[in-house]
């Protein structure tokens, strides 16, 4: 548990971390994977990004200034009743997506926090995890412009296909 240094997740391909801040340049040129940022980012975040997701909790409200916006989207994490009704109004315009390893995004990142307090004992995910409603909508999605572009073609082709061949 702890804070993570400058460049932290360059390139990531595939890793799932979490840590409780990070320096500048954070999730540069990422391509995949998972990171949970608890605490502040340097300046650059995200530059580059196509690909993977970031959840940064924004406790200051600041994010966006940090965050390098070229490539990424940044969007609230929402509650998953929230998240399954935004889906049915995405696929009801003919705009639909897949999810994100098929899982709503609170889902994901509450296991993702509860599972850095089982393994670090760490305050901070515990505090967040102790007022969880009001901490989760302090977390910013990062999301990737292309990546958002891909969910969108990968869900357009399992629509596209018979019922029996989507099984």
């Amino acid at each position: 548990r702890g804070v993570a240094g400058e460049r932290f997740a360059v390139r990531n391909s595939g890793a799932l971390t979490v840590v409780e801040g990070v320096g500048d340049h954070g999730c540069e040129y990422m391509t995949g994977g998972r990171v949970v940022v608890l605490g502040k980012t340097g300046r650059n975040f995200a530059a580059g990004m196509s690909c993977g997701i970031a959840y940064v909790y924004d406790e200051d409200g600041a994010f966006r200034e940090r965050c390098n916006p070229s490539m990424v989207a940044l969007e609230p994490v929402l509650a998953e009743a929230d998240q399954a009704q935004a889906d049915k109004e995405l696929s009801a315009a003919g705009k639909g997506r897949l999810r994100h390893l098929g899982r709503a995004d609170e889902a994901m990142l509450r296991e993702l926090v509860e599972r850095h307090l089982r393994y670090t004992g760490s305050t901070r995910a515990l505090a967040i995890l102790d007022d969880w409603e009001a901490a989760r909508a302090r977390f910013v999605k990062v999301f990737p412009h292309e990546y958002r572009r891909a969910l969108g073609e990968m869900h357009a082709k399992q629509a596209a296909q018979p019922a029996s061949k989507q099984e």
